[in-house]
């Protein structure tokens, strides 16, 4: 099929209105990949039809959100196909009395909570660049943020999902009530599955009621041990954090009007719930802390609040304005802080800078790579290396890690995943029964899906 006859079918699909085929692609070429069309449907049978005429062409299908998570995952193929969701944007169904809502795709995380906020409700997912960040990105990618820690990811709060998948067909799994009947959960199957399966156009949600009171406070620590004592005591006590993150390195800025940026190490707490029941944790949670050497104890409030909690979430691209990548490593919790002292020699080795911020109670840690002044070397082959030598140590804590970031000449070095596992053999063969083409984001995924 000629570029010409293309585009013309594309257009009678969704409107030459909502096509790009020119020079307005580059905000869509990345990583070196220019797409042969970007197109944005308006509607989930819209996205059918474009899959469909992808797979009759062979062409492959790059779904796009609001491009917050597209540097996650190997680069895209050449020649592909740019899905965009932005049309995908309404609320198609709230049931305040029932806490769900049935939400389309392309609909922004800050103004999806906004619209809830409106209801006196929220859904409990605080991911990376909510402003940018869409609803069926966050799923397709499974991010999550600080309120994970409480909360969970988005694999426990989706009740309900449509998929568009390889052969056009619309899918659907789970339901609309808590209460789903029996079966397979295909929603878990394609939560995290970074749209190698299919394209997310709508998912059903489970909310919660907007909380009486919801406080941070941040603890100083001297020392990267006692920090570490600190999150495993927090731990084993009675308190119930919302969020439980340590934090070191990053940009001077960070915190600044606190008297943390007077100490090594960081943690930011959340709370929330009724007053007093937030009044108690707080102060046990100073008294937990102050015992286990914190040298500042500082509630936040108002815009300092939201601020720390900007930062935690966007740590992998705020924490330094001159970053050169960044690598998400799962471990337990109890690895953070000996995996945390490992990687910052390695760093300090390389001449580097190392920011950290880990969602301390689940061991899920992000490591931040910045030049110093101390740079005898090119930048990218330091990174190279320091990332190597990271994959290295983290294995042998039994964790894995995958760049979550880094520019093509880094990716061209370092993989983005681990070696594959056996586990990888049945994503693959589920991957081939679902996706015998290979056009839905090949080869981005773990073990090349």
């Amino acid at each position: 099929m000629t570029e010409k006859v293309l585009h013309e079918r594309l257009a009678e699909i969704v409107g030459p209105q909502h096509l790009l085929t020119g020079v307005e692609r580059g905000p869509y070429v990345f990583e070196g990949r220019t797409p042969r069309a970007v197109v944005f449907p308006g509607s989930p049978e819209e996205v059918s039809q474009l899959v469909v005429l992808a797979a009759e062409e062979g062409i492959p299908v790059i779904p796009w959100g609001g491009g917050s998570k597209m540097a996650l995952g190997a680069p895209p193929p050449e020649g592909g196909l740019v899905v965009g969701t932005r049309r995908l944007d309404r609320v198609v169904e709230h049931e305040p009395g029932d806490l769900t809502a049935t939400v389309q795709a392309g609909t922004r995380m800050a103004a999806l909570q906004a619209a809830l906020g409106a209801k006196g409700q929220w859904f409990s997912l605080d991911p990376p660049l909510a402003a940018q960040a869409t609803l069926g990105g966050v799923l397709a990618a499974n991010a999550s943020g600080p309120r994970r820690h409480l909360y969970g990811t988005a694999r426990d709060l989706v009740i309900g999902i449509r998929v568009v998948g390889p052969d056009g067909a619309v899918v659907k799994g789970g339901g609309k009530v808590v209460k789903n009947v029996a079966g397979y959960d295909l929603t878990k199957l394609y939560v995290g599955s970074l749209g190698t399966l299919g394209i997310i156009v709508e998912a059903t949600l489970k909310l919660r009621p907007r909380p009486e009171v919801d406080r941070a406070v941040v603890a100083g620590f001297a020392e990267r041990g006692r920090a570490a004592a600190a999150v495993a005591a927090l731990m084993a006590s009675d308190l119930l954090p919302h969020s439980l993150e340590l934090v070191e390195g990053g940009r001077p800025g960070l915190f600044e009007q606190t008297a943390l940026a007077r100490s090594k190490v960081g943690l930011l707490l959340g709370f929330d719930g009724i007053a007093e029941g937030v009044a108690w944790q707080l102060e046990e949670a100073r008294r937990l802390c102050r015992d286990l050497g914190a040298e500042t104890f500082e509630p936040l409030e108002g815009e300092r609040q939201e601020a720390a909690w900007r930062f935690v979430r966007d740590f992998s691209r705020v924490a330094f304005d001159d970053a050169v990548a960044a690598a998400r490593v799962g471990i337990l919790p109890a690895q953070v802080g000996g995996v945390l002292e490992q990687a910052a020699g390695i760093a300090r080795g390389l001449g580097l800078r190392l920011g950290a911020s880990a969602h301390a109670g689940h061991g899920i840690l992000t490591l931040v790579l910045a030049p110093s002044g101390a740079m005898e070397e090119n930048v990218s082959l330091a990174a190279v290396k320091a990332l190597r030598e990271f994959r290295e140590l983290v294995r042998g804590f039994g964790g894995h890690l995958a760049l979550e970031w880094a520019p093509l000449a880094i990716k061209e070095q370092v993989e983005v995943w681990d070696p594959p596992s056996p586990a990888v053999r049945i994503m693959q063969r589920i991957k081939a029964q679902l996706d015998p083409k290979g056009i839905m984001n090949p080869g981005r995924f773990v073990g090349g899906i």
